[in-house]
């Protein structure tokens, strides 16, 4: 009898059913369902959104010595980049006529799939120039910078709008992994030597000598393409984190049956880190919960819009003229620590998250006082305020981090409130951060390129005695 009263011999009491499930559960969420793991996947993902573009503008130095048109390229880039519009216009009407018939995890992979192959083309044929109509144009060049620009431009209202799976915490990331695509692409470029000039006594005087790079831009084309595959890769890893927190879900019940019947509580499989099941997003999206065309929604859209037009548009084209007056090492220090400025207040943002709509409102005033004093310093170029001193290169260097990191903490609060507002809100904020960033830079462009209001400062010559 006591043989056959053995466990060993008999159905397993319910207690050991769930000694196994909860070590089972530990073992498989011990690494793979973690937050952190999330939080790095999401970061890399987030990173593949405008590390393209990003990385055109700093490798303009180096790639309009070999095309032909020369320092015509950078005007033909801008219109090319506003021509990526045509991308976030056609998902935002898809969205409007067709509501929920996108599936934005499908457009997505189509995205990264496009931009990794473009990548690769670009490093293997960017110098190649064919003749058109009797003059030599790098039409391989301006072709992928199309298809590039579009995927770019596309991100901002895909990426975004799938964001709304997660807790609003990841948005934060999200934005996090965005200043990484800004701040990898200047860092490789720095190491590569891009823009070193140094100042040789001639019998003529002095002359500028362009120092070579440490390797082509052909390499630098290549680790673009590293990194648009790692995002693709991370964004793989997200969806199939997706699917899996969904299987789980449906064994929760099962689960919670055990618990009950042992009597002792079992941590839950399914908690607030768990991305939200497909059917829900698609009812969302078909049936918003409430109006999203509140009068806050609009006032936070607006003030996402200017900050974007002002980080994304107006101030990056007059960068060089705020910043090279006081010399290559000031350019290079401006660039950089504005773009770890970026992620940095995103990371603040992660602990501290300012919902109040008047803070936001003076933290965007600040960031705007500096946006004029930068505009101030491009319109006096070449011969800006406190120029050959210390002080003038640490105040525009300093004022380059603040207006950066002001804006950054900015978009990416009024990003994570608007994450609460529903699908729609997130899809509308990419609107907004695209529609800013284009204004901003047609605006620039025909003061800049066309009618030249901004001069520019001559390497290794002092015309401001």
């Amino acid at each position: 009898m006591e043989d056959l009263q053995d466990s060993s011999f008999g159905v397993p009491s319910a207690m050991s059913i769930a000694d196994e499930l909860k070590e089972y559960s530990y073992r498989a969420d011990m690494w793979w369902n973690h937050a952190v793991v999330t939080h790095i996947l999401v970061a890399l993902f987030g990173m593949g959104s405008w590390i393209a573009v990003n990385s055109f503008w700093v490798e303009l130095p180096v790639v309009v010595r070999v095309l032909p048109e020369g320092w015509n390229l950078p005007a033909y880039l801008s219109v090319l980049i506003a021509f990526g519009n045509v991308g976030p216009l056609a998902v935002t009407l898809t969205h409007h006529f067709a509501p929920g018939c996108l599936n934005e995890r499908i457009l997505i992979h189509v995205l990264q799939v496009l931009a990794v192959v473009a990548s690769a083309f670009l490093a293997l044929f960017w110098s190649e120039v064919t003749t058109v109509a009797g003059a030599e144009r790098s039409v391989a060049f301006l072709l992928l910078s199309v298809v590039l620009s579009i995927v770019c431009c596309t991100s901002n209202v895909t990426f975004l709008p799938f964001m709304f799976r997660y807790p609003s915490k990841y948005i934060r990331t999200f934005f996090v992994g965005q200043g990484l695509g800004s701040l990898f692409p200047c860092i490789v470029a720095l190491g590569q030597g891009v823009g070193k000039v140094e100042c040789v006594e001639t019998e003529n005087g002095t002359q500028p000598h362009y120092l070579s790079e440490s390797f082509p831009a052909q390499d630098f084309f290549w680790f673009l393409f590293v990194m648009l595959g790692i995002s693709s890769l991370s964004f793989l890893a997200l969806t199939y984190k997706v699917v899996t927190s969904i299987k789980k879900e449906g064994s929760q019940d099962l689960e919670q049956k055990i618990e009950n019947y042992v009597g002792e509580e079992v941590h839950p499989l399914q908690n607030e880190e768990t991305p939200v099941s497909e059917e829900r997003v698609e009812l969302e999206k078909k049936n918003p919960a409430v109006s999203f065309w509140t009068l806050r929604n609009i006032y936070l859209l607006l003030m996402l819009g200017i900050s974007t037009a002002l980080t994304n548009g107006v101030l990056p084209s007059v960068q060089s003229f705020t910043c090279l007056p006081y010399g290559t090492m000031a350019f290079h220090l401006s660039v950089v620590l504005g773009n770890i400025a970026n992620p940095l207040a995103c990371f603040v943002a992660m602990a501290v998250l300012l919902r109040s709509g008047v803070g936001l409102s003076f933290m965007s005033l600040g960031g705007g006082l500096f946006a004029v004093y930068l505009l101030c310093l491009a319109a006096l170029s070449p011969c800006p305020p406190l120029l050959g001193t210390y002080g003038g290169v640490a105040m525009v260097i300093i004022s380059w981090i603040i207006f950066t990191g002001l804006f950054s903490y900015v978009k990416v609060v009024v990003s994570t409130l608007l994450h609460e507002a529903g699908h729609t809100a997130l899809l509308w904020c990419g609107v907004f951060i695209q529609a800013g960033s284009l204004i901003g830079a047609l605006t620039m462009f025909p003061l800049v390129s066309v009618y030249q209001v901004f001069q520019r400062a001559q390497d290794c010559v002092n015309t401001c005695s």
